[in-house]
């Protein structure tokens, strides 16, 4: 349906066709010609430093979450990742005369659970409106959004922020939230170099979006990354958006200016459609960075959009905002006012069904990130920075609680397995948790054999690393094969201890002389002697037997 787009013949279309590739390219120009300046530190208390740096930066956001929801936002075109081009495009995506559109409920509704997620007030009426400028891959030359009056206004997003290496060093900040918005996305352009062509793709166009505005209360890139995966995780919570970033599910502008304290704040520039939260972090210093170098040189800041070039680690010109565009709002005239309802509001001839009821969704919010955190620290008894990691790394609470369910072990010795153990594994495999070869049933095994002294702690290493392999072998098979058993055989622990301490004369010399940090190397020789099966505290015991008063 969508194919006569691309290749509609007449001048217009050649000339826009060569307006493109002229754009692309000069695009394409300025990246490569651009070359890193220094790199920006990502350290909040660096770009704050009143001694070096005698500027105070500003960061506010505004973030474009894709609903998930199985059709567009007024149309009922299948929204589905990676489809073939303009296989998803419906008469009203592609503009054609005549064609109206119709809200989807399911947009809606997920709009309002995130509203009241993060603490909005929930407007139950609010308005359409259309956003008018021209591209090639917004056909009907507008976008509808909202506004002047849009669905949820006025909450606040929670969130923790590291400032120091380590993560007991964390403070809490709160980010304002605008307000959040219903809007429709645009299509894509793909532009081909070697056949210097630009096709358009509107599969993507009428998508259901979420714009939430942040306000500027964040103040470098660290800041900003960390409320963005804070927001992530919440969305991602909801269900309202699956929030992948690497899928153009959570595209993230950034506004940016410096001034010096107590000043009015400066000239901002934008950095456009950032995909991935390391990458904003590391936008946004580098651009706090240009800006102070500029001015401290006594230059002048643009009012700019601009881009950022992960390769170089820069930001780049796209356009000058110095003449505010005028997108020429106007109300949306074929969509009615959006009503929502609450128990309270909600007339009594008016079946609740066919009505979204604000309170009925409420309800349904589900256990927010932040409240899981605490959950898992009064729960288990665990630290507060396992509880982050647990809740940021996908799939990692599921997995300790299933290790949980299944054993005895206290909670505070299975943490470390799994975050360190286990995510560290992960991590240098490049693995998720749902990849893993270690169920929680055979890491739940290993640990109730550990915490019964069947083995020891350095044997129940090597088991681990065995399970890793992903051979289908329990942890009770490797064990046996092995041999890897813990000794509890006094006597014979003896008999191995007397032959480590007679060919280690210099050793026990010191020992007895008080130097008893050199107790650690003769149980060392003994674990080694018996490949980890040796009881540690047995094996101190009767090395203290033998070598002290």
């Amino acid at each position: 349906m969508a194919a006569p787009l691309l290749q509609d013949g007449g001048r217009g279309c050649l000339l826009l066709l060569v307006r493109l590739e002229r754009r692309a390219q000069c695009v394409k120009r300025l990246l490569h010609s651009r070359r890193p300046a220094r790199t920006a530190s990502t350290s909040c208390e660096h770009a704050r430093d009143a001694g070096s740096l005698p500027w105070e930066s500003v960061v506010g956001l505004e973030i474009h979450a894709q609903i998930n929801s199985v059709s567009k936002l007024f149309s009922s075109s299948e929204v589905k990742f990676a489809a073939p081009p303009n296989s998803t495009v419906s008469f009203f995506d592609a503009s054609l005369p005549g064609t109206l559109p119709t809200i989807n409920r399911r947009c809606v509704e997920a709009a309002v659970m995130t509203g009241l997620a993060l603490n909005c007030t929930i407007n139950k009426k609010s308005l359409f409106d259309r956003k008018h400028y021209f591209y090639a891959d917004l056909p009907a030359g507008y976008q509808i959004t909202q506004q002047r009056l849009p669905i949820a206004v006025n909450g606040f997003l929670t969130y923790r922020h590291q400032v120091g290496t380590s993560w007991n060093q964390m403070v809490t900040k709160c980010v304002r939230i605008k307000q959040v918005q219903l809007e429709q996305d645009s299509g894509k352009s793909l532009h081909d170099d070697t056949m210097h062509q630009t096709l358009i793709d509107l599969n993507r166009a009428g998508i259901g979006l979420m714009e939430i505005v942040m306000e500027p209360d964040m103040t470098c890139g660290e800041e900003a990354a960390a409320a963005v995966r804070e927001l992530q995780l919440i969305l991602q919570a909801l269900g309202t958006s699956h929030a992948n970033m690497s899928e153009g599910q959570l595209r993230v502008d950034a506004n940016i200016s410096v001034h010096h304290p107590g000043e009015p704040y400066g000239v901002r520039t934008e950095v456009k459609n950032i995909n991935s939260a390391r990458f904003l972090a590391k936008a946004i210093d580098y651009e706090i960075k240009r800006q102070t170098e500029i001015l401290d040189h006594g230059g002048t800041i643009l009012n700019e959009t601009r881009a950022f070039d992960y390769k170089l680690g820069v930001t780049v010109p796209m356009r000058d905002k110095e003449g505010k565009q005028d997108y020429r709002f106007m109300p949306e005239p074929n969509l009615p006012p959006l009503i929502l309802y609450d128990a309270k509001s909600l007339p009594a001839n008016v079946n609740a069904d066919q009505v979204i009821n604000i309170d009925l969704i409420k309800e349904k919010l589900p256990e927010l990130p932040s409240v899981t955190r605490e959950r898992l620290i009064e729960q288990y008894g665990i630290l507060p920075e396992h509880s982050f990691t647990l809740v940021n790394e996908d799939g990692l609470q599921e997995y300790f609680e299933a290790v949980t369910k299944l054993s005895t072990v206290d909670p505070k010795k299975i943490i470390g397995w799994v975050i360190k153990d286990l995510l560290g594994y992960l991590r240098l495999q490049n693995l998720t948790i749902k990849q893993s070869v270690v169920s929680p049933s055979e890491l739940a095994e290993l640990l109730t054999l550990l915490e019964k002294r069947a083995i020891s702690s350095s044997a129940a290493k090597q088991v681990f690393q065995d399970l890793c392999k992903g051979e289908g072998k329990t942890p009770a098979q490797i064990i046996k094969e092995k041999n890897l058993g813990l000794i509890i055989d006094r006597g014979q622990l003896e008999d191995i201890c007397q032959k480590v301490i007679d060919g280690q004369k210099e050793e026990v010399l010191a020992i007895q002389r008080g130097n008893l940090k050199v107790m650690h190397k003769l149980i060392g020789l003994v674990q080694k002697t018996t490949k980890g099966r040796a009881d540690p505290v047995l094996v101190k015991t009767i090395l203290e037997e033998k070598l002290l008063p």
